[in-house]
């Protein structure tokens, strides 16, 4: 009897302490100190950790002054033990915590200087462009 007891609290306490997934992203950028988006919400700078609760795309976007703008899609896969009746297993009866830890490194490029006399001229010819397009289009109704 007093065995039965010790092995039925033994259980009890095993499932009720159960472990858990703690989900990481974390993203660094070279240089640090840039801007992030994960689906168009911002989540600091970086290096920057945030916790995640679902697996699949992400839509990324990283912004730093003097840098062009990065934009690109990841992907946290599945791990196995996240699959439908084993995941029961490892978030409610695994008796530890299991980290699944996901590193995303960016190199930012440096911003090229627009020359502005090259986007005047560019400017200049598409209202030339536009300007023929319309001309031509008035001559054709009055005919």
């Amino acid at each position: 009897m007093k065995k039965t007891t010790i092995i039925l609290f033994i259980i009890t306490t095993g499932l009720c302490v159960g472990g858990c997934v703690e989900r990481i992203i974390k993203i660094t950028t070279e240089p640090s100190g840039a801007l992030v988006w994960l689906n168009d919400e911002e989540i600091g700078a970086t290096p920057v950790t945030v916790d995640f609760t679902w697996y699949g795309d992400y839509e990324v976007v990283i912004r730093k002054e003097g840098y062009q703008t990065y934009k690109t899609s990841r992907r946290t896969p599945i791990p196995f033990y996240q699959w439908p009746v084993i995941d029961f297993f490892a978030e409610a009866l695994w008796p530890g915590k299991i980290v699944d830890r996901h590193e995303w490194q960016y190199q930012l490029a440096k911003e090229t200087p627009t020359d502005n006399q090259k986007l005047i001229e560019r400017a200049n010819e598409l209202r030339d462009e536009a300007t023929k397009k319309d001309g031509s289009q008035e001559e054709g109704n009055k005919k």
